[in-house]
C-alpha cells in the first residue's frame, strides 16, 4: 500500500457486525465500516478528523502531550501500532493499554498527567478514555443520523402519522 493513501481506523474489533451503530473498535459510524472502500480520500479525511477531534478531546481530560516527538519515538522503541493519521493525543490510548495495570512514567512518553488521571492504572485510564469516545461519536451519530427525540421527534412522528407513513 502506498504510503499517501489514507489507512482504515479499523483495530479488527467490530461491533458494527452485531448492531451498533457506532463501532466500539474504531469508533467510525456503521455506514462509514461498510462504505469505507467506496469513499474518496477526502471523505476519509473527514473521517478520521471527527474520530481525531473527538480522542484529542476526551485524552486532553486525562493527559498534556508536552512531547511528540519523544512519545513517537518511545511508541517505536516499544513497538506499539499507533495511527499517524491521529494527532498524538491520539496515539495514548495505545500505550495505556500495552501498559496495562503496569504504572509507567508517562514523563519518560513526553506526556504530563493532568490530575483526573490522578490515581487510575494505564489500563483503568484506556478503559475510561474508550467509554467517553464512544458515547461522544454515539452522541454525534444519535444528532446526526438517529432518530429524532424529545418534543422534536413527537412532533415528527405525529405529522408522519398523518401523512401516512406510519
Amino acid at each position: 500500500m502506498s504510503k499517501s493513501r489514507i489507512g482504515t481506523p479499523c483495530i479488527g474489533v467490530c461491533s458494527t457486525v452485531f448492531g451498533d451503530t457506532v463501532c466500539r473498535g474504531c469508533r467510525r459510524f456503521s455506514h462509514e465500516v461498510v462504505d469505507w472502500n467506496a469513499y474518496s480520500e477526502e471523505q476519509k479525511r473527514l473521517v478520521w478528523r471527527r474520530l481525531d477531534q473527538l480522542l484529542t478531546l476526551v485524552v486532553g481530560n486525562y493527559f498534556q502531550v508536552v512531547d511528540a516527538g519523544a512519545l513517537a519515538a518511545q511508541l517505536d522503541y516499544q513497538n506499539l501500532r499507533y495511527q499517524t493519521q491521529l494527532s498524538p493525543e491520539g496515539w495514548v490510548p495505545e500505550l495505556l493499554k500495552a501498559a496495562g495495570r503496569q504504572r509507567i512514567d508517562y514523563a519518560v512518553f513526553g506526556l504530563r498527567a493532568l490530575p483526573d488521571a490522578e490515581g487510575l492504572t494505564p489500563r483503568d485510564l484506556y478503559d475510561l478514555i474508550s467509554k467517553e469516545c464512544h458515547a461522544l461519536n454515539q452522541a454525534h451519530y444519535d444528532r446526526s443520523f438517529g432518530r429524532p427525540v424529545g418534543i422534536t421527534g413527537e412532533l415528527v412522528r405525529h405529522a408522519a402519522r398523518e401523512e401516512g407513513l406510519f
